[in-house]
């Protein structure tokens, strides 16, 4: 695993030298506008927002490609420890200079524009990158792929990409590249066996805040990048925890939205049934501005149809500091006791805290706001059964999508024999577990025990749940521990919006994951506090989260042990070539360039073309 783990995150780093060597070449570097100032003083990456980057861009202080200068810079310092970064993408300083351009002619898309973004490995992208198909670009001619984080659809090519990274594009957003993630979003094996973040084409994903810190999963990377100021801000999915566990485990804000507000057209499903795609940021406005580009309808996705609204909510005017005022928040105590014991013990303590903070701040907290049935084995065995008919029948759907198909792959019994076959996929020892009970329940999606076990849940979900609760004690919302908060959310397709709570002490005894391979709790590892409402309550949970951070500022008190060190303004942006061949290098060349030495890479244009020319084949 180690030596796919480095190539990985130095194929990263070629990468992105091979493309600055060959676009350097037409002439001489850009300064800034102001000689003798750097931009540490003006502000940090890890720290920085959107309107930060909008305002710097709009000074003409810096342009999008100084900032895919410095992002990617960032990543090959520390991608490869972390493998946060599955790939970079090859076209990014070019849709870079196309935004720059527009803004110079006086057009500008909104506060995205120029922002670069990353994408969890799930999601189809029209660049060039791998992420589990390869796809025609209409406008750069282009093409990528796309894996899941698994090796069994590397090479494949699909038609279109993903609705939320066109709604992305269009408001001028910058696809800086592919974060890493559980391979099949961690629904391939038994917990003991596997391990958060980990997937056989990304190598192990690691969280920032302790050494070998578990970074939850599995959405791992767009979590740990967005943390680190890698990228602004990621996209992430979620079926159960997926977007909210990885977002505390990194202190930063991750909001899963209701099942139908943002469209999982184009983005491999677990469950269409369970499954959404939401923002993770540094703070919650960044979060909601990331929110409302890709919220909306789309006739790909049809639970999208059921929006109550045309227009899409503008998020970011939910941001108030004055919502806790007058509100009235329950805390469900039979939903969260069941998952106390020792380790919670921290977390509890500094939830109790803040319970007396939003008192304090004008809310009315109803505790013992309980649920009037929480059935954890009851849900459990409904959910298992909902996620694994619907990730057969979907994945299946899915492949029959793609475009081209390298390796043949059909269904899962194709993939489960690749994954078996491919010692890339490290089997036995990350077994195939889930998949194996997949076929031994011998139903469909279509079947009346999926049907039966789905309705069930929503019941728990709603009038037995979460809805129930809040009609019962007239409140606006919920509010829990992040780690006890996702259950019932995500099997009743309800939003949840998580921001950092605290960090376990410094005396904290360290407990590792199951597979013993990762920490998952010790000394600084953080957790969140999650406000859950009913479905399209976004404004609402936004406005609440974002009243809890300011007011707290949780995650300007902890650093994690390992930053990044280059910031805006250490080096020069290399000014773009319009001859440039700027294809992504493969793993063999990357391997070939690191035997010969990096300096070569700069030694000569003659060399950086030649390594450009020779992407996709060996040396």
């Amino acid at each position: 695993m180690l030596g796919i783990s480095l190539r990985v995150g130095w194929l990263v780093y070629v990468s992105y030298l091979v493309l600055a060597a060959g676009l350097s070449a037409a002439g001489d570097s850009v300064t800034y506008p102001c000689p003798g100032t750097t931009l540490h003083s003006v502000l940090r990456l890890d720290e920085a927002s959107i309107e930060d980057l909008s305002a710097l861009q709009a000074s003409g202080l810096m342009r999008s490609v100084d900032l895919v200068h410095a992002y990617i810079q960032r990543i090959s310092e520390v991608n490869p420890l972390l493998h946060a970064v599955s790939e970079v993408n090859p076209d990014a300083f070019f849709i870079a200079q196309n935004l720059d351009n527009e803004r110079a002619a006086g057009r500008v898309r909104g506060p995205l524009h120029g922002i670069p973004i990353l994408i969890k490995d799930n999601i189809a992208t029209l660049d060039r990158m791998n992420n589990t198909g390869s796809i025609s670009c209409p406008v750069l001619g282009k093409e990528l792929t796309r894996k899941a984080g698994s090796f069994a659809l590397l090479g494949a090519s699909v038609s279109r990409e993903s609705t939320v990274v066109t709604k992305l594009r269009e408001a001028g957003a910058v696809m800086l590249g592919k974060a890493t993630m559980g391979e099949w979003a961690q629904w391939r094996s038994g917990r003991a066996s596997s391990s958060h973040g980990w997937s056989a084409y990304g190598g192990q994903c690691l969280g920032v805040y302790y050494p070998r810190q578990d970074p939850s999963g599995s959405s791992s990377g767009s979590a740990v990048a967005a943390s680190l100021g890698l990228a602004l801000g990621a996209l992430a999915t979620e079926t159960s925890g997926s977007i909210v566990l990885p977002a505390e485990k990194s202190n930063i804000v991750g909001i899963k939205p209701t099942l139908g507000l943002t469209s999982r057209s184009m983005v491999i499903p677990i469950s269409i049934r369970q499954d959404s795609i939401g923002p993770v940021a540094q703070s919650v406005k960044d979060a909601a501005i990331l929110l409302s580009a890709i919220a909306g309808k789309d006739t790909n996705d049809n639970w999208t149809s059921v929006q109550p609204f045309d227009k899409v909510p503008d998020y970011v005017k939910a941001c108030n500091y004055s919502a806790f005022k007058g509100a009235r928040l329950g805390v469900p105590r039979n939903g969260i006791d069941h998952f106390l014991d020792n380790n919670t013990k921290p977390i509890m303590a500094a939830f109790e805290a803040a319970l007396d903070l939003i008192r304090d701040s004008g809310a009315s907290v109803v505790d013992e706001a309980n649920f009037a049935l929480f059935d954890v084995p009851a849900f459990s065995r409904n959910s298992n059964v909902i996620m694994r008919t619907d990730f057969t029948a979907g994945l299946s759907a899915y492949l029959g999508m793609l475009k081209t198909n390298p390796n043949n792959v059909k269904n899962l019994a194709d993939i489960k024999k690749f994954t078996k076959d491919d010692s890339r996929e490290e089997y036995p020892d990350r077994d195939t577990h889930v998949w194996d009970s997949d076929f031994d329940l011998n139903i469909t999606n279509e079947s009346k025990e999926s049907y039966d076990a789905y309705q069930a849940n929503l019941r728990m979900a709603e009038e037995q749940g979460i809805i129930g609760a809040l009609d019962r004690f007239g409140l606006d919302a919920l509010v829990m521990p992040t780690f006890a908060s996702f259950h019932l959310p995500s099997i009743g397709g309800l939003p949840i919006v998580t921001v950092p709570l605290g960090f376990y002490p410094p005396d904290t005894a360290i407990a590792m994951n199951l597979k013993g391979t990762l920490v998952n709790v010790g000394p600084n590892v953080p957790f969140g506090i999650a406000f859950v409402g009913r479905q399209w309550s976004e404004e609402t949970l936004i406005s609440l989260a974002y009243a809890f951070e300011q007011r707290t500022m949780i995650r300007k008190k902890r650093k994690p042990y390992i930053t990044p060190t280059f910031e805006l303004g250490d080096s020069q942006t290399p000014l773009l070539s319009e001859d440039s061949n700027h294809t992504l290098i493969s793993s063999e060349v990357a391997h070939a360039v690191l035997k010969r030495g990096m300096s070569n890479l700069f030694s000569t244009r003659s060399w950086s073309w030649f390594l450009l020319a020779r992407a996709d084949s060996s040396l």
